[in-house]
This record gives structure tokens, C-alpha cells and sequence, in this order.
């Protein structure tokens, strides 16, 4: 294996003798498949789009993101600058390589958009976004081809999947019970940390290479911390929150439909965006994150109050607003 490695080590060295001039666009590509920059987007999509496209990539969005945790914490491959001390580490991340979180979050968000929308032109400029964010990731250090190719090939079986089983899924919930709906989003929810609790207990006997430790922090790399759970806990407080908000405005309001002038639909996003920052960072402040069950316990209860009021409480203030339609 590491001899392997060593040889698509060579491809991240070649990137980066291209010149440091590439560092700060391929950071800003990067960003575009971060799961923060989602939390963003989603509500754009969700509010001033089409909110069936919010939806699906809200819920790929916390299926991608924990079973990249999962994968991660199974396979135990280093990041390139762990393995090799001339690869420079031009980001920060803590975590296993393999696979690509970033290269997996743009197959399976990006992708879900391009199968949501259809359109030849949006799919090909997705496409080449999905191809970039993956190049960056070998640019900035961050991750061998095979952890790319990885997270490509995941994010793009999750937008398979869930097209195949969406409407028979959707079918079978119309005929719940609002209350029964509730419950099993909590469940889904609960499944999701539970995955990433795998993920660490498959580990508890692993011990990591201090080598790889003291080549991160010589390349100025973030020290390792592959078994941290926290964006887990935050994907599975997103789940709960958001598809219990869509599924009391469909009891409520039927099937959301976006509709209005652009300066209605700026306007939704403008008064949306602020309430999604209070609750973020007043809620982080007003949290402790010790002791750490307690901490889990209210980063879950901040991302589902988040998430709830994307879904339904800012829709809600809209008609109360007349910005509706």
C-alpha cells in the first residue's frame, strides 16, 4: 500500500510545482463543496428556486456527509501531507483521505441538482464544477487521487439511489400520520449517528502512525483528530430538523411551490439568511460543548432548530410578510 501511495504522491507534487499562484482559486473551488456552504445554498435553493431541489440536496447532504464519516473511519488512509513531508498542506482538516469528502459532497449535491433540473447546459457546467473541486483537493494536499475517485464514485451511486426511491418512499409516508412522520425523521436521525458511532467503535483497538501525526503538523498541517464525530451530530440535527419541517408544511400548506418576482425571492433570502445566522451563532454562544454528551445533545437541538426554520418557519414568516408570491 505504501508504495502505492508514494506513487500518487506524485501527482499531488506535480499540482503543486505548477506554482503557488493556483493556491487561492483551488481553495475558493474547494469551498464550494464544503458542508457549511451547503447550509447556505440549500436555503437559496429551498426558498427562491425550487424547493423540491432544496429538499433532495438537503437530504443528500446529510446521507453524503455521514457515510463519507463512516467510509473515513473504516479504510484509516492518510492525507497526503501525513504521508509524505514535500507534499505542502494548503488547507486544514482533521479527518482520514479515503474518500474525498469534498469530491463526494460535489458528485452527490451537484449531481442531485443536475438530475433534479435537467437542463444539458447546467449539467455540463456541474459536471466541470465536480471535476475542479476533485483537482483542488489534490492541489491543496489534501487527498490522493484514489480518495477523489472514491468520492466520486459514492456521491454518484447516493443520487442513483435516491432517484430510485423517492417516489416509492414519498408514496408510502403520504399515508402516515403527521406524528408518525415525526418520529420516523427522529429515527432516521438516530440511524445517522449511529452510523458515525460505527464508524469510531470499529476503530477503539487502531492505533495511528505517529509518523503520519508528526508529518502533518511538519508540513503546518492541522494535527489528526479522524475520529471526531461533531459533523455527524450536525448532519443528524439537519435531518431531523429539515424533513420535519417539510413534512408539517405539507400537512399544513401542501407541496411547497416558489413563486414571486426576484426582488421577493432576494428579499425571502435576505430576511431567511439572517434568522439562519441568529440561531447558528447565538445558539453557539449560549451552548457549552462540555461535557461532550451534553455538548452532542445541544449541537443536535441547534442544527434541528436551524434546519426547522429553513423548512418551515421561515417559509412561514414569508406569507406573514406577503412574500409568498
Amino acid at each position: 500500500m505504501d508504495s502505492l501511495l508514494a506513487l500518487e504522491t506524485n501527482v499531488n507534487l506535480f499540482l503543486q510545482s505548477l506554482g503557488d499562484w493556483l493556491s487561492t482559486p483551488l481553495q475558493g473551488i474547494s469551498l464550494l463543496a464544503t458542508e457549511y456552504f451547503f447550509i447556505f445554498i440549500i436555503p437559496l435553493i429551498y426558498w427562491c428556486i425550487d424547493s423540491i431541489t432544496g429538499l433532495r440536496m438537503a437530504f443528500m447532504l446529510v446521507t453524503s456527509g455521514v457515510f463519507n464519516s463512516f467510509f473515513k473511519m473504516i479504510f484509516h488512509s492518510p492525507r497526503p501531507f501525513w504521508f509524505d513531508g514535500r507534499v505542502k498542506s494548503l488547507s486544514q482538516e482533521i479527518s482520514f483521505g479515503l474518500p474525498s469528502g469534498h469530491s463526494q459532497n460535489a458528485a452527490s449535491l451537484y449531481g442531485m441538482m443536475a438530475a433534479s433540473i435537467k437542463k444539458k447546459v447546467i449539467t455540463i457546467l456541474l459536471i466541470f464544477i465536480v471535476f475542479l473541486v476533485g483537482l483542488s483537493r489534490l492541489y491543496l494536499g489534501m487527498h490522493f487521487v484514489r480518495d477523489v475517485l472514491a468520492g466520486w464514485l459514492i456521491g454518484a451511486i447516493l443520487v442513483v439511489l435516491y432517484m430510485a426511491v423517492e417516489k416509492p418512499v414519498s408514496r408510502w409516508l403520504s399515508t402516515k400520520t403527521i406524528g408518525l412522520q415525526i418520529l420516523l425523521s427522529f429515527l432516521f436521525s438516530i440511524v445517522l449517528i449511529l452510523i458515525g458511532v460505527a464508524g469510531q467503535s470499529t476503530s477503539l483497538h487502531w492505533q495511528m502512525p505517529q509518523a503520519w501525526v508528526d508529518t502533518a503538523i511538519q508540513t503546518g498541517g492541522a494535527v489528526p483528530d479522524p475520529f471526531n464525530i461533531n459533523d455527524v451530530i450536525t448532519l443528524a440535527g439537519v435531518a431531523f430538523g429539515f424533513t420535519t419541517g417539510y413534512a408539517l408544511w405539507i400537512k399544513k400548506f401542501g407541496i411547497p411551490k416558489v413563486r414571486g418576482s426576484a426582488l421577493k425571492r432576494f428579499a425571502r433570502f435576505f430576511v431567511g439568511i439572517i434568522g439562519v445566522v441568529i440561531i447558528y451563532l447565538g445558539l453557539k454562544m449560549v451552548f457549552p460543548e462540555e461535557p461532550l454528551i451534553l455538548g452532542y445533545t445541544l449541537r443536535y437541538i441547534r442544527y434541528t432548530l436551524m434546519s426547522l426554520w429553513v423548512s418551515f418557519f421561515a417559509p412561514y414568516l414569508f406569507i406573514k410578510m406577503n412574500l409568498d408570491h
